[in-house]
């Protein structure tokens, strides 16, 4: 079988799912579960297994900015864990008072797809909308004097007037970005989750195999039941 390691949790339910349907067209497949974002891409450059499936593009360009070595390479794109906005007080299409307090996510990273999340909704504007690294120091104009509150987040959604928050934590705390949310990040964002392999593999059939099975409508079906809008598939 060939070993394809995913984080605990989502990742690791729908890779299940990507194994069953694979064992029915002869393609083997052991699942290798990690509870860190770290090791996935440690494994695959050392060879201990053949891809991931845990991350998305900007994780993967911090990674290979870092270890420049890793000869790891997208191959398809898989799902979105998409980021919204949540309210205790208002309801989506309700208009944001002057001088709101937004809660976004206290980590560098999440803090910045949360900035572009509110440039995206019209809110603020910044120097580059595409930009992945985005900061509070890069919003240009903020018009209506909102004051963004880096704090761990979904505790502190009743001390503001909305927070935005990953889909990791909005999930447990019983929030559905489709169904809850006052404003929900763009499809087309630059944080959809990706499949991994090193370059050696990239043109492995086996790949090509990977993709139209996990992009495949049986696939997108138990992706779209089990996590209920929750968890998006990025390939439509």
């Amino acid at each position: 079988p060939i070993k394809i390691a995913v984080t605990a949790g989502p990742h690791a339910e729908i890779m299940d799912n990507v194994k069953k349907l694979a064992e029915k067209q002869g393609l083997k497949i052991e699942v290798v579960e990690f509870n860190d974002y770290v090791t996935p891409n440690v494994a695959l450059f050392q060879g201990e297994v053949f891809a991931n499936s845990m991350q998305h593009r900007p994780y993967l360009d911090a990674t290979l900015q870092k270890e420049p070595k890793f000869d790891l390479v997208e191959v398809f794109k898989t799902v979105n864990f998409p980021m919204a906005a949540y309210s205790k007080t208002l309801k989506k299409g309700d208009a944001i008072p002057d001088g709101a307090t937004i809660g976004i996510p206290n980590d560098p990273s999440n803090g910045g797809r949360a900035i572009l999340v509110l440039a995206n909704a019209g809110l603020i504007k910044v120097k580059d909308i595409k930009n992945v690294t985005t900061t509070v120091a890069d919003i240009t104009e903020n018009p209506h004097n909102f004051k963004l509150d880096a704090a761990t987040i979904p505790r502190s959604l009743p001390d503001v007037t909305f927070a935005v928050i990953n889909a990791n934590y909005a999930i447990p705390a019983g929030l559905n970005p489709t169904k809850d949310s006052i404003i929900l990040e763009s499809a087309d964002n630059p944080f959809v989750n990706i499949f991994v392999t090193k370059k050696t593999n990239e043109n492995d059939p086996r790949i090509a195999k990977l993709k139209e099975i996990y992009q495949s409508a049986d696939n997108e079906k138990f992706i779209m039941e089990h996590f209920q809008g929750t968890i998006l598939p990025t390939w439509k």
